[in-house]
């Protein structure tokens, strides 16, 4: 009896070593910080650099034309005293235009720039979809989780694979 309970011991230690042993899964579900590999791509500073230059053309004219309203508003002070009824109201008229017209400017500013950078992110972004897609077909995975934002606040590493790495290979190599 004793010699077959050894034995049951034995084998029962050797089939638990061998499911430990055995390999785990491959991962089918990846996972990646997308601004991380973004931001690593070279054409994604030269994005940088060419929207601070256009806005900094944006604010240049911004200021052209705030500083051309306070010259014609202090002008509308000093002569105020002056002026008959019918000409305080035509300048009064012109500072509103004017006014309205910087603010305009402003607006339109903010949106053509947004614009220009969401035209230019778009193509930084499609050649990053297409190394997420060449990875994740090289891994065999059924999809990629973006871990931005804490979008994913927890991730079994044991059972995912972190592609940041390897979509940075490919993109900004």
């Amino acid at each position: 009896m004793k010699k077959t309970l050894i034995t049951l011991l034995l084998a029962l230690a050797t089939l638990a070593t061998y499911a430990q042993e055995e390999e785990a899964p491959a991962p089918v579900v990846g996972y990646m910080s997308y601004t991380a590999v973004l931001e690593q791509m070279a054409q994604y500073g030269v994005l940088q650099n060419e929207m601070a230059a256009l806005k900094a053309k944006y604010d240049a004219e911004t200021k052209r034309s705030e500083d051309e309203f306070n010259k014609k508003y202090e002008e509308f002070l000093e002569g105020q005293r002056d002026f008959a009824p019918s000409i305080m109201q035509k300048r009064q008229s012109e500072l509103e235009d004017l006014m309205q017209t910087n603010q305009a400017f402003k607006e339109q500013a903010v949106k053509l720039l947004k614009q220009a950078e969401d035209e230019k992110l778009a193509v930084l972004k499609t050649q990053l979809n297409e190394a997420v897609g060449k990875v994740a077909a090289e891994k065999k995975l059924l999809f990629v989780l973006n871990t931005d934002n804490n979008a994913v606040p927890y991730i079994d590493t044991l059972r995912t694979v972190d592609i940041t790495e390897a979509v940075k290979a490919i993109v900004a190599p």
